[in-house]
């Protein structure tokens, strides 16, 4: 309440979690949360959108948004929109994570530190520390990052298992303004049922389609109804040819049924009710280059 102890010592404010692809920046923004709200694969830049994970703790409200990784080598359309996403999320945080590899830095790292304007906090997140053989090789590559005047922290963390992220919050809470926060204590996300379904469903078809699928698919979600206790979604997997659509259907359906159950069954988690899912698959000749198709499939 304004002018009450709350609002005199507590922060609010945007932690951006920047980094390379596949270092782990989802996987921490979901042990964060302590939701799956982001989605994870082994494959780059599966996260696409920029995302808001809302953390509540009675000292400070945490508004974390998970970036796709930046990366150089692809110049299509697709791969332009996710990199300016990552660039403005930079740019709209009051401090930045940049979530790196403990097993060594990278010239992808310098990248996507590069992202950071000037005077914006740096806390460095070395993750993966679980992996380490030798926890000792982590002094010079803090010693090299400490020296860097935008480094303001650096925390060794595993996301997968949630070891130092305590700490982390404590480091980001330093350079957040002060102020009441902007969610409801309960908050997870600042994205819809209807997001999120797609999100759920793009997982598992990076997941389940391997390496077999190229990068240029999507989901799109057709129709969404809120009923109670009841979600019932029509959603169409967009591809680029129609030599992809065996892909994901799989033999005999099953592939493309597979997809559709166990994102039912995360979303049944999530939403806490049950949920009626049915998918197609829909070819739309390069979507993945027009920005114009992008937009309508949701991309900033």
């Amino acid at each position: 309440m304004p002018g009450s102890a709350l609002a005199a010592g507590h922060r609010c404010g945007h932690v951006a979690i920047l980094g390379r692809p596949n270092v782990g920046k989802s996987t921490l923004l979901n042990r964060l949360v302590g939701e799956k709200l982001s989605i994870t694969s082994a494959k780059a830049q599966t996260t696409r959108h920029r995302i808001v994970g809302v953390v509540t703790r009675p000292d400070a409200q945490f508004l974390l948004l998970d970036t796709p990784g930046f990366q150089t080598r692809n110049q299509r359309a697709l791969n332009r929109v996710l990199n300016r996403t990552a660039a403005q999320a930079a740019l709209d945080a009051d401090v930045v994570v940049l979530v790196a590899d403990a097993n060594g830095w990278t010239a992808a790292d310098d990248r996507a530190l590069s992202l950071v304007p000037e005077g914006t906090p740096i806390v460095v997140a070395l993750n993966k520390v679980d992996t380490l053989a030798q926890r000792e090789r982590l002094l010079p590559l803090m010693a090299q990052l400490g020296a860097r005047p935008a480094v303001r922290a650096i925390v060794p963390i595993s996301a997968r298992t949630g070891r130092q992220l305590d700490a982390l919050l404590d480091e980001c809470r330093r350079y957040l303004p002060e102020g009441e926060p902007l969610f409801e204590a309960d908050a997870l996300t600042d994205r819809s049922e209807r997001f999120l379904a797609a999100e759920a469903l793009r997982e598992k078809l990076f997941r389940l389609t391997g390496d077999e699928l190229p990068y240029q698919s999507t989901v799109v979600i057709e129709r969404f109804e809120e009923l109670p206790a009841l979600r019932r979604i029509f959603a169409a997997v967009v591809v680029e040819r129609e030599a992809q659509k065996p892909i994901v259907l799989g033999a005999g359906g099953e592939r493309i049924k597979r997809i559709a159950s166990e994102a039912r069954q995360d979303l049944e988690r999530l939403f806490g009710c049950k949920v009626y899912l049915e998918v197609w698959v829909k070819v739309k000749g390069g979507w993945s280059d027009d920005e114009r198709r992008l937009r309508t499939y949701g991309y900033p």
